[in-house]
């Protein structure tokens, strides 16, 4: 199923409807990455992405048969301002991530390879 929706983001992004982000300095394309039940968007910040990711999401709905819990879904941003998430987040009826933020217990404010991070990522 996860391919699926892969799927879909591929051609909703080669229809240009979605806007994926470029991160590294290859400056790669990046539109989902998945891991067990979490799916996450990096998309550049429009209304047009948020209302490309809800129409995708309720497609995965209707054609696997799984329901998205919406509720349970956060929408966060770097250098966006919080009424602009704010108001992605009431489109997606999802609430705002607190930045910085924990993801598989590892919190993603520190780099553990720089020499002065107070965290060991292994030992959590």
């Amino acid at each position: 199923m996860a391919e699926g929706l892969a799927g879909m983001v591929r051609q909703t992004s080669k229809n240009q409807l979605f806007q994926r982000v470029r991160i590294g300095n290859n400056r790669v394309k990046v539109s989902l990455s998945q891991f067990a039940n979490d799916t996450f968007f990096p998309c550049e910040p429009s209304i047009n992405n948020i209302l490309a990711i809800k129409s995708m999401l309720r497609s995965f709905e209707l054609t696997s048969g799984f329901r998205i819990n919406f509720h349970k879904s956060k929408i966060g941003g770097v250098g966006i301002q919080e009424e602009i998430i704010y108001t992605y987040a009431k489109t997606l009826n999802c609430s705002q991530m607190k930045i910085p933020f924990t993801y598989l217990g590892l919190p993603n404010d520190r780099n553990p390879r720089k020499k002065n991070s107070s965290i060991n990522y292994w030992e959590r």
